[in-house]
């Protein structure tokens, strides 16, 4: 029984210092003098970094306030005020609208 090594692995990181590898019957591959493929990146893109390591940064949740909020309930001492969200969820509603309206 013959054991067939089919797979081939080639090296995407040559060693400095060693001779290119040969393709085909022995000849070197040549350089076409077509460029090579290239990536720009704009502007927005590092604007875009920037905006994601400040956020990465800043705190999501204020733990002290979440801690406060499950002491009240706890104590029974937390109060829904039905009108002050009704406001702030008209508020986030209007903002999404103008938002869209925008673009």
């Amino acid at each position: 029984m013959k054991i067939d090594n089919s797979i081939k692995t080639t090296a995407t990181n040559p060693v400095e210092g060693t001779p290119p590898k040969t393709g085909g019957a022995g000849k070197q591959q040549r350089d076409t003098g077509q460029p090579k493929d290239s990536v720009q990146i704009s502007p927005l893109s590092s604007q875009l970094h920037s905006i994601e390591t400040a956020m990465a940064s800043t705190g999501v949740v204020d733990t002290a306030k979440v801690e406060k909020i499950k002491q009240a309930i706890s104590d029974g001492k937390f109060q829904v005020h039905p009108e002050v969200i009704a406001d702030r969820l008209l508020e986030t509603v209007n903002n999404l609208l103008r938002t869209q309206h925008a673009h």
